[in-house]
């Protein structure tokens, strides 16, 4: 049995498109194979502009009866084409009612440069070498609201600890070599190892 200290055993899955390989890397995972029950946390990766594939699908659907708590980290934010949006409605439609603790905030050029969380409406720039937490433009909160008051919502109804039970599926923006959302996948299997701790 794991002590509470120790690290959770991670698997990583999802079509080659998405770069499950570096997924798994960044957050010291192995690549789950099918019939992985073993996991004490899955991470999904999507490609928003490939879909997802039936493989994948399945992968998940094998989880559910063992309540394995599941992350969906959404890659390839940098190609014009993906869209995190997306990647969000294609998870609730083939996966389940996922949650988006944090949404995805745009530079000039239209590329991913922070993000906005819903839970406390900060914004975590990460224009810098190092994360800044910045306060939220009125603006920002009036574009957000609705999906805050959907978040909230989910939150509160599956109640503390939804995460570590498998009940609560955050879907996190993820850009690994700008550092976007490495922070927050962290911060979400840290939880695996402290159970004993509340997390708003």
């Amino acid at each position: 049995m794991k002590s509470d200290a120790s690290m959770p055993d991670l698997a990583v899955f999802g079509h080659e498109s998405a770069d499950p390989g570096a997924v798994a890397r960044e957050f010291n995972a192995r690549l789950g194979v099918s019939g992985d029950a073993d996991a004490d946390c899955a991470i999904f990766a999507i490609n928003p502009a490939m879909g997802i594939d039936q493989e994948t699908i399945d992968l998940w659907q094998s989880l559910d009866e063992l309540q394995t708590p599941r992350l969906i980290v959404v890659t390839h934010l940098q190609d014009s084409t993906a869209d995190f949006d997306d990647a969000v409605m294609l998870a609730n439609r083939v996966f389940d009612q996922v949650a988006t603790p944090f949404l995805v905030l745009h530079d000039e050029a239209g590329a991913p440069c922070a993000l906005i969380s819903l839970q406390t409406m900060r914004i975590i720039d990460y224009t810098s070498k190092a994360p800044k937490d910045l306060a939220c433009e009125p603006e920002h909160e009036t574009l957000v609201q609705e999906f805050r008051d959907e978040y909230l919502e989910l939150k509160d109804s599956l109640g503390e600890g939804a995460f570590e039970a498998g009940l609560l599926f955050p879907a996190i923006p993820l850009w690994i070599e700008k550092g976007i959302g490495v922070d927050i996948v962290r911060n979400y299997l840290e939880r695996l190892t402290k159970p004993e701790q509340s997390h708003s």
